[in-house]
């Protein structure tokens, strides 16, 4: 079998057409169609059909390009790794992406480690919405971005997603809401004052579902996008706010609270997406270690709970 011929397969499938195929890899039409037809013959069966003014791809078409966009998905890691692993002595370039909705105490433990390789390396941080990410990973502008969320269905990338681990959250109280504090969990939820995640969030959903679960209705009195000025709000006494489990002593130290309890089936998720399939980079590997090995290992969320919590 020609590789190049199944290239041009590639590119025509992924672009939808020989036009564009042609326009991409500046070859005459009637060129990409010809090696098309030799690779249909080569294989022995065809790999698009005719449907209106375009084409489609047959049941064989769609088996093959599933293997020609892993196979080139490889090539092009290997060309990434070749050119971005660094010589001994050199300092190390990682450029991550953090989105948005990733809490910065998280996004800090996550990235982290990759400060602490035996090579030098100099970190460069973006913080932005997660298409917006995908767009520059895309363009080899990122080497990571690590998100709360796995790369959306409607988003068209070549990229891949690495679960980094999950955990359940907590929920916090200031001294000036002591009533509430000294209630028994869940119960002390119940008609308290609430600082909520924004009900279009993943979190904000599977915590309303949670307290709906067990028929305990908190009075909201605000709703944040930002989990960092829901925190700062709950310090002020404003009303109970959430963090993640695995933070429970960090937040309790950082903002002078209390943890009420935990709700670990409201779990929130990280993920590390790169374009690498086999993760080579170095500073990608420290991170999914650690992460997966300390940060959300099920020993790093063990904690003994209070009385009375």
């Amino acid at each position: 079998m020609n590789y190049k011929h199944l290239h041009y397969f590639y590119q025509v499938a992924k672009l939808g057409g020989v036009i564009r195929a042609s326009e991409c890899l500046h070859l005459s039409p009637q060129t990409i169609s010809s090696q098309i037809q030799s690779l249909e013959e080569a294989l022995g069966m065809p790999l698009l059909v005719r449907s209106g003014r375009g084409l489609a791809l047959t049941d064989t078409g769609r088996m093959v390009f599933g293997y020609a966009e892993a196979l080139f998905s490889i090539g092009a890691e290997l060309e990434e790794a070749v050119r971005e692993y660094p010589h001994k002595g050199k300092l190390l370039e990682f450029r991550v992406g953090v989105a948005d909705a990733v809490p910065k105490t998280i996004a800090c433990r996550l990235i982290e480690p990759a400060s602490q390789l035996p090579e030098p390396v100099r970190i460069i941080c973006r913080e932005w919405k997660l298409d917006m990410l995908l767009a520059e990973l895309a363009l080899h502008r990122l080497d990571l971005i690590i998100a709360d969320a796995p790369i959306p269905s409607a988003v068209s990338v070549r990229a891949f997603n690495h679960r980094l681990g999950g955990c359940g959250i907590s929920f916090f109280a200031a001294p000036a809401l002591r009533e509430f504090c000294n209630r028994p969990f869940p119960a002390c939820l119940d008609g308290a004052p609430m600082l909520m995640p924004a009900e279009e969030s993943a979190v904000g959903q599977r915590l309303r579902h949670w307290l709906q679960a067990r028929a305990l209705r908190p009075q909201v009195v605000g709703e944040f996008d930002d989990s960092a000025l829901a925190k700062e709000f709950g310090r002020r006494g404003m009303g109970i706010f959430i963090g993640l489990t695995v933070l429970e002593r960090d937040i309790e130290k950082q903002f002078g609270v209390r943890a009420l309890g935990a709700a670990p089936d409201v779990a929130e998720e990280f993920f590390a997406i790169s374009v690498e399939r086999r993760i080579t980079h170095p500073c990608v590997t420290a991170i999914t270690e650690a992460a997966r090995n300390e940060l959300f290992a099920p020993a790093s969320r063990e904690r003994p709970r209070r009385a009375g919590a």
